[in-house]
C-alpha cells in the first residue's frame, strides 16, 4: 500500500530517511463512498489523511433556532492533498470532512504523527496554518537552498575590516604615511565622540586641488556624516545602501560603538550578479549614451538574481535603487543646472513604491516652483521621456509622464490637482490619485514634493467619506477562488487583479489615512502594524502573500520574455496554473485566502458592504 504514497510532497519530504521509513511502515488505507463523512466535527481523528484519489470538502453545518442551515464549505482537497493534521494534533476536529466523490485516502495514525512532530521541528512547523511559515520552509528546501542562505549573509559574516583610526591633530602627511604602512585606502579620524572618514581621493583633492599644506590637521578634511549599518543587517542591504548613496564603503556600528568598516570590494566576492559593475557604470556615465548602455544591462542583472534564488523584496529594493539613480543621472545630464533647484522629478505607481522588477511603464511627473520662468521646459521634458523609452522604460499607456503637460505642474497647481481628485471621487480621478500618492522624488529639489505631500495629508484629515470611496477600488475585482475555496480556474488567472492590487491599494488607503510617509507596500504594512492598525500576524501574512504573487508573476514573465523573439510579454500579469507545481498552487491558494480575508476587513473597516 505504501508504494502508492508520494513521499516527495511537502511536508513529508522534510522527514529524514529513517522518519520516512517509519511513515511508510505505518500508513493505512481507507475507502469512502460519495457523501460519507470521513471525520465529524467534535470527533477524534484517526490521524492525517492523504488523498490518493477523490475529493473531500471541509465544512461546518450552521443552525439557527434549532433548524439546520446550509453547509458552509471552507475548502476542498484533491489528490495528493492532506487534511486532518491540525485536528489530530489538537485531539478533536472542529469541522466536518466529507467525501464529495468516491475517495481513497492514506492514513498516518495520530501516534506516529505525534512521534514525527516531536522528532522533526520543520515537519511540526509545517502543520501551522500560516503562509509565512510554509513559505519560509519551502524557501529553505528549494533547489537553490544554498544560494538563498548565501543571500541572507549578515554584515558580520567575516567581512568587517578593523579600521585605521587616528586622532584629531594628526597631519595629512602623518595620516598618509600610516595609510601606506597599513595598506589602507581610508582612515577614520576621532574628534571627540565623533568619527570622520578620509579616503585617498580626499587626500589627493586636499593637496592638489585645495593646495592645503601637508601639516594640515586631517580632521579639517574629514567627512562626518557617515553612512552606517549594524552587524546584524543583511549584507545585501548594505549593497543596496551603497547603490543608493553611490559610495564604496559604510561603517559598522553596534549601538553607539564603532565595530569596523565594510567596503564594496569585500562585498563583490559575495555576489556574482555584477550589480556593483552596473552601479559604477551609472555613476561614472558622462554622456546619455554611456548611461543608456548601463541601463540596458539591468534585465540581465534581474535574471541573474532571480535564477540564484534572491528573495523578491531584496531584488525589488536593489532595482528601485538602480532605476532611481538612472533617472536622477539622466535628469542631471539633460536639465540645465540653473533649473534643477526649482523643479522636482517624481516617480509614481510601482516605481514610486519600489515594487517593480522588470521595467514597468513610465509613471512620472514634475513639480516646479510657483512663478518659475523656463521657456524650454516642456520640450526638454519631452526629450527626457523619449530618452527613458530608449533606455528601456516603456511609455505609459495612460500618458502619465512628463512629456504630457498635464503631469507637469507648479506646486500650487499640483496641490490643487490632488485636492480636486480627492473631492471628485470618480473612477478616473481616484485612479490618478492612487498613482500620485505613491509618488517619490528622485531628482531635483525634493522640498517641492514634500511641501505638496504634507499639504495634501493635512487636507485629508478626518475625511471619512473620501477614504470610503477611495478604498472601494480594492474590492472591485473578485478573488479567483471557488465557493469551495479552491483556485477558480485550472488554466490561468490575472494575479494583479486577483491578488496584488487588492493588497497594494487596501494598504495604500490605510497608510494614507494614518499619514504613513513610506510608499513601499511592505514598509507601509510594517508601519501600520507599529501603529496598531494591523495585527502583527495579519501584517506578516499580507507581506508573504504579496511577495508570493510578485515572485510567481516574475518567473512566468521571464519565461515568456525568453520565449518571445521580440522580447515582449503581452500578458505580464497572467499566471498559467499548469506551469506551477503542486506546492506553488497550494501556496497561491493560501495567499488568495489571505487576500479574501483582508478584503472583508476593509469592507467592515470602511463600511463598504453591499
Amino acid at each position: 500500500m505504501s508504494a502508492t504514497f508520494n513521499i516527495s510532497n511537502l511536508p513529508f519530504s522534510l522527514l529524514s530517511p529513517d522518519e520516512q521509513a517509519l511513515l511508510q511502515q505505518s500508513l493505512d488505507i481507507a475507502y469512502y463512498q460519495q457523501g460519507e463523512t470521513i471525520v465529524a466535527a467534535g470527533d477524534e481523528p484517526e490521524g492525517v489523511y492523504i488523498i490518493l484519489k477523490g475529493l473531500v470538502s471541509e465544512n461546518e453545518e450552521r443552525s439557527a433556532d434549532g433548524a439546520a442551515a446550509a453547509e458552509q464549505v471552507f475548502v476542498q482537497y484533491e489528490a495528493d492533498d492532506y487534511f486532518g493534521g491540525w485536528s489530530a494534533l489538537r485531539g478533536r476536529a472542529i469541522h466536518n470532512f466529507v467525501a464529495v466523490e468516491e475517495t481513497i485516502c492514506h492514513i498516518l495514525p495520530t501516534r506516529v504523527l505525534l512521534e514525527l512532530v516531536s522528532s522533526n521541528s520543520l515537519f511540526a512547523d509545517y502543520f501551522q496554518q500560516n503562509l509565512a511559515v510554509k513559505s519560509e520552509i519551502v524557501a529553505q528546501h528549494d533547489q537553490d537552498q544554498d544560494m538563498a542562505e548565501f543571500m541572507l549573509a549578515k554584515v558580520s559574516s567575516g567581512l568587517v575590516q578593523d579600521p585605521l583610526i587616528v586622532d584629531e591633530g594628526t597631519s595629512i602627511r602623518d595620516a598618509t604615511a600610516l595609510m601606506r604602512t597599513h595598506k589602507a585606502d581610508c582612515v577614520l579620524v576621532r574628534k571627540g565622540n565623533r568619527y570622520g572618514m578620509i579616503t585617498k581621493t580626499d587626500l589627493l583633492e586636499a593637496l592638489v586641488l585645495d593646495n592645503l599644506p601637508q601639516s594640515t590637521d586631517i580632521a579639517q578634511i574629514a567627512h562626518y556624516r557617515l553612512i552606517s549599518v549594524s552587524p546584524d543587517d543583511y549584507l545585501f542591504n548594505a549593497l543596496v545602501i551603497m547603490t543608493q548613496q553611490h559610495i564604496e564603503r559604510v561603517v559598522v556600528m553596534q549601538h553607539e560603538s564603532l565595530v569596523g568598516i565594510v567596503a564594496l570590494t569585500d562585498i563583490l566576492s559575495f555576489f556574482s550578479s555584477h550589480s556593483h559593475v552596473i552601479g559604477l557604470r551609472i555613476e561614472r556615465a558622462q554622456t546619455e549614451e554611456e548611461l543608456q548602455e548601463a541601463a540596458q544591462r539591468l534585465n540581465s542583472l534581474i535574471k541573474s538574481l532571480v535564477s540564484h534564488g534572491v528573495k523578491v523584496r531584496f531584488t525589488m529594493d536593489l532595482l528601485a535603487a538602480m532605476n532611481g539613480r538612472i533617472m536622477a543621472k539622466l535628469f542631471d545630464l539633460m536639465i540645465p543646472a540653473d533649473m534643477q533647484p526649482h523643479v522636482c522629478l517624481v516617480v509614481m505607481g510601482s516605481e514610486g513604491r519600489g515594487e517593480q522588477i522588470l521595467k514597468t511603464d513610465q509613471d512620472n511627473a514634475v513639480i516646479y516652483r510657483d512663478g518659475l520662468s523656463w521657456p524650454g521646459m516642456q520640450q526638454t521634458l519631452q526629450r527626457f521621456s523619449a530618452r527613458l523609452i530608449e533606455f528601456g522604460f516603456p511609455p505609459c499607456p495612460g500618458n502619465i509622464m512628463v512629456s504630457n503637460p498635464a503631469w507637469v505642474n507648479s506646486l500650487g497647481d499640483w496641490t490643487q490637482q490632488l485636492s480636486d481628485w480627492a473631492d471628485t471621487c470618480d473612477g478616473e480621478a481616484l485612479m490618478n490619485l492612487a498613482i500620485a500618492v505613491d509618488a517619490k522624488p528622485v531628482a531635483g529639489n525634493p522640498a517641492l514634493f514634500k511641501a505638496g505631500r504634507n499639504w495634501f495629508l493635512r487636507h485629508l484629515r478626518n475625511n471619512d467619506v473620501f477614504f470610503s470611496h477611495f478604498t472601494r477600488a480594492a474590492l472591485e475585482f473578485d478573488t479567483p477562488l471557488t465557493f469551495f475555496g479552491s483556485l477558480r480556474d485550472k488554466a490561468q488567472l490575472d494575479i494583479k487583479k486577483g491578488g496584488i492590487f487588492p493588497v497594494v491599494h487596501g494598504i495604500r488607503a490605510m497608510a494614507l489615512e494614518h499619514r504613513v510617509l513610506a510608499t513601499n507596500t511592505f514598509s507601509r504594512i510594517e508601519a501600520l502594524v507599529e501603529l496598531g492598525q494591523l495585527q502583527a500576524e495579519q501584517g506578516a501574512e499580507l507581506g508573504e502573500a504579496l511577495a508570493l504573487f510578485v515572485q510567481l508573476r516574475l518567473r512566468q514573465q521571464m519565461r515568456r520574455l525568453e520565449a518571445n523573439a521580440d522580447g515582449q510579454d503581452p500578458t505580464p500579469n497572467l499566471i498559467e496554473l499548469p506551469l506551477l507545481n503542486k506546492m506553488e498552487r497550494d501556496l497561491l491558494r493560501d495567499a488568495l485566502h489571505i487576500v479574501k480575508s483582508f478584503k472583508k476587513h476593509l469592507a467592515m473597516r470602511y463600511r463598504l458592504e453591499n
